[in-house]
């Protein structure tokens, strides 16, 4: 599902990610933790092609960032699922137009664009919701909104960028909660959180990214 091969990223000079050899296999929940400012959204950004590696290759599915087009990052970001930190949901749309407008940009047919959303909407949850303004809502329904929007495609793998990092405790168990279901049906989801909490709380396979490395953890043994 996901491979990075030999991976580096600098800026400036600088080794943000340095050689990274790295893979996620179909139906896996893998955590990528690290403190603030260790690359783990640069490392995020390479796999939805906002980012190019500066050495080396990624590779999501059958895309290999060494012969993507332009006109290609568009179908393999409909193939994705992302979940960003801070929502980036539509302000001025309500739950379902906001769920429904990723499949408007793929021209999906008005009929099974409502059976679709409909369908997401109640997987989340949020079903009694689907006219209520994002400003409307708690900050838990609005990351339950973008989990909904990130499933409509069916995607071959979740990207979850700090999904919890402007949530409360409570709220934060509901989101972790729901991505486990999805994890469960099959879908593989790559997390990067630095709450090591909910990482021990939630066990799964754990990566960490310090100094430019990314190395395998053992949560049982501490970070």
């Amino acid at each position: 599902m996901i491979e990075l091969k030999n991976v580096s990223v600098s800026f400036d000079g600088q080794h943000v990610l340095d050689r990274l050899n790295f893979s996620v296999e179909q139906g896996e929940f893998v955590y990528l933790v690290g403190q603030t400012g260790t690359g783990k959204s640069s490392l995020m950004r390479l796999l939805y092609f906002d980012l190019y590696p500066s050495t080396g290759r990624v590779k999501i599915s059958s895309y290999d960032s060494a012969t993507l087009t332009n006109r290609q990052i568009p179908l393999i970001r409909r193939r994705l699922g992302i979940v960003f930190q801070d929502f980036k949901l539509l302000e001025d749309r309500n739950v379902y137009d906001n769920v429904a407008f990723a499949l408007f940009v793929t021209n999906a047919r008005r009929s099974e664009i409502k059976k679709t959303v409909l369908h997401v909407l109640a997987d989340v949850g949020l079903s009694h919701k689907r006219n209520h303004m994002p400003h409307e809502l708690s900050g838990g329904e609005q990351q339950r909104v973008v989990i909904a929007r990130a499933l409509v495609n069916e995607p071959i793998v979740l990207l979850a960028d700090e999904p919890t990092g402007n949530l409360d405790p409570t709220s934060s168990a509901e989101i972790m909660e729901l991505l486990k279901k999805i994890n469960m049906r099959g879908t593989a989801i790559l997390m990067a959180t630095h709450n090591y909490d909910l990482v021990k709380k939630y066990p799964a396979r754990v990566v960490q990214l310090k100094d430019g490395k990314l190395t395998e953890v053992d949560m049982k043994k501490g970070k």
